[in-house]
């Protein structure tokens, strides 16, 4: 007996990620649209999706008819629906940034009751990026200045975006430091010379990039440059559709992609 594939809400359905993901569930032999959400007032609420999904803005209904959310929203949308989702038990991938402190920890708080993969970024390119970031930084040692330049859309709410801030996170890491000691992402004036250790991000917005990470580690007398560049946000999506199919069966928790990927 063919085991049924497995029932995905999309939050966010018409949105731009949300059609990606869409795009990657139709395109999946083991899961399938099951619920669309929207934000109230949303002018194609009521329309006809794949399968004969009804977009809504129904949170309860939605998660009532699925397994596990995919969600690419705002962080009060994300941290409403999942207040919901832990409720039901449903587990719930969510690529959001830019959460409070507060945020974060309700987003831990949810995930002693139900499995949760949260990630700034769900390429697996950039998730490669991250581990070979954290390996270079290593291997380097104490003698390389940490900078982070990242481009993104016009549109964009958070800066620095989440890839960065992983990507930070991951230098800090292998210094065995914290990060809120060594993180700059800002520099006007007379700022003085660079605090050893410092991890610099500076944050560039336009167009309709989807986002660009440089990380330069700087020496004297070199530089070794990690970079990727998304043209697309189809890689995106395909990445959260992975971890919705890994997150099958999985006891509560709050997982990163990486372990997704066995990183």
């Amino acid at each position: 007996m063919t085991a049924r594939p497995g029932r995905v809400l999309v939050v966010g359905a018409r949105g731009r990620m949300g059609e990606c993901v869409r795009a990657a569930l139709a395109r999946d032999p083991e899961l399938r649209l099951a619920a669309a959400l929207e934000v109230p007032g949303h002018p194609d609420l009521g329309q006809r999706l794949e399968h004969g999904v009804e977009l809504t803005d129904d949170a309860e209904a939605a998660l009532g008819a699925c397994d596990v959310a995919i969600d690419f929203s705002a962080p009060a949308v994300t941290l409403a629906t999942l207040a919901i989702a832990a409720g039901r038990g449903v587990a719930y991938v969510t690529g959001t940034t830019g959460f409070s402190e507060a945020g974060e920890h309700e987003l831990r708080a949810f995930a002693r009751r139900i499995a949760i993969v949260h990630a700034p970024n769900f390429s697996v390119a950039v998730n490669v990026l991250t581990w070979l970031v954290r390996e270079a930084t290593r291997r380097l040692g104490p003698g390389y200045d940490a900078e982070i330049v990242e481009l993104h859309h016009a549109a964009k709410r958070d800066a620095p975006s989440g890839t960065a801030l992983r990507l930070a996170e991951a230098i800090a890491e292998a210094r065995g430091e914290a990060l809120a000691e060594r993180l700059v992402v800002a520099r006007a004036g007379e700022t003085g010379a660079r605090p050893p250790g410092a991890i610099g991000v500076q944050s560039l917005r336009g167009g309709d990039n989807p986002g660009e990470h440089t990380v330069m580690l700087v020496g004297r007398g070199e530089r070794l440059e990690l970079a990727h560049r998304s043209q697309t946000r189809d890689h995106f999506a395909e990445g959260a559709v992975r971890a919705a199919r890994w997150l099958a069966g999985r006891p509560p928790g709050l997982h990163r992609f990486e372990t997704v990927l066995g990183l």
